[in-house]
């Protein structure tokens, strides 16, 4: 009887992977009943109930689920070689189960419409504008950077503790709510994650959990970077599961934040996705543009660097990869490199707006 039931959670598995590819040619539908409908009360929901609590949930079911595993790999080593339907079904099951779970809880969103249509902004931009917004966003990134250094040549030292970084993210959020609601932010659930080592040797800043909705931070990344990374994992868990988007968005949440910290990691944040875009175009207007930028600007893009390669690893690219084919399953078929459309939606969203 039990192998029957796990037989049917595991061709459920089939069901779901139909469903899934179905619905992704429906992003209106997705939009609509997920994203705007389900999703909304499912995330309030799963924040409420952990965002609370000052230890992350997620990655202490995280750790009980690897020791699970490790001690059920023990204790049916050998059923694992005599029965060998049996331990696939289990198998099947909990990756039918997981699937179903991840899906419900946060992945449709992979699905719904792109930013650009509610936002009713282009999806593309010239090299010209795109020369345009950059020296725009360099005047704006110096003159708040001048307010916070010494000088140009200095780089900016954030005051703050992470901690006290976590605190201030809300406003950012409340602020940018008031021009566009469906960004707006309540209960907050985001953490530093206790798995911040292993994800610093991995080459991720943070992740959100989508069985707790937890935003995670890798508490060991620059404390420069800290603000812009929180709210890039509260744009994911608003629901913009892209990785573009929630960069954009991520990066309008900071530039709103009251505090002059925030707005610097933001519109720092945003140049350099610009610059790097300039410089897969044109390496010498890029060089030209650089020249521009305010020594501490770089200078804090240099510490940034510096502390992912002191943590390079022959595992890395590995990671990567796996990351990048993750994100190609899930209906970003450029992968880890659709990061860098953050760029049209910064330079079609500011076209007729003020930085």
């Amino acid at each position: 009887m039990m192998k029957n039931k796990k037989l049917v959670i595991t061709l459920f598995l089939i069901v779901q992977i139909l469903i899934t590819s179905i619905l992704k040619n429906y992003p209106e539908f997705v939009e609509q009943y997920y994203s705007n409908g389900v999703y909304v009360f499912i995330s309030k929901l799963m924040r409420y109930s952990f965002g609370w609590l000052p230890i992350s949930v997620g990655d202490m079911l995280y750790t009980l689920a690897s020791i699970y595993i490790v001690r059920w790999f023990i204790v049916n080593r050998k059923r694992i070689i005599k029965d060998t339907i049996h331990w696939l079904l289990d198998i099947g099951a909990v990756l039918s189960l997981g699937y179903f779970a991840f899906h419900l809880l946060w992945a449709y969103n992979y699905y719904r419409q792109p930013l650009y249509h509610s936002l009713k902004l282009d999806s593309e931009y010239t090299t010209e504008e795109l020369l345009s917004f950059t020296k725009r966003l360099i005047e704006k990134s110096n003159a708040v950077h001048s307010k916070l250094a010494a000088n140009d040549s200095t780089k900016v030292e954030m005051p703050f503790s992470k901690s006290e970084i976590l605190k201030k993210v809300n406003n950012g959020y409340d602020n940018l709510a008031q021009v566009h609601p469906q960004f707006y932010y309540s209960p907050k659930s985001i953490k530093t994650s206790i798995y911040s080592l292993p994800l610093t040797y991995m080459g991720f800043s943070g992740y959100l959990n989508p069985f707790t909705n937890e935003a995670q931070v890798d508490g060991m990344i620059p404390t420069y970077k800290f603000p812009s990374t929180s709210c890039h994992e509260i744009a994911h868990q608003i629901g913009y599961a892209a990785e573009n988007e929630a960069n954009f968005i991520g990066s309008l949440a900071a530039i709103h934040n009251d505090d002059p910290y925030f707005q610097y990691s933001g519109y720092t944040f945003g140049l350099r996705h610009c610059l790097v875009e300039i410089f897969r175009r044109d390496k010498d207007t890029y060089y030209q543009t650089l020249e521009g930028v305010n020594k501490g600007i770089l200078k804090n893009y240099q510490e940034v660097d510096i502390f992912w390669k002191s943590y390079t690893n022959p595992l890395e690219p590995v990671f990567e990869k796996t990351y990048d084919a993750f994100l190609k399953s899930n209906n970003q078929s450029a992968g880890m490199s659709s990061y860098s459309y953050v760029v049209a939606l910064l330079v079609n969203y500011y076209e007729n707006r003020s930085l």
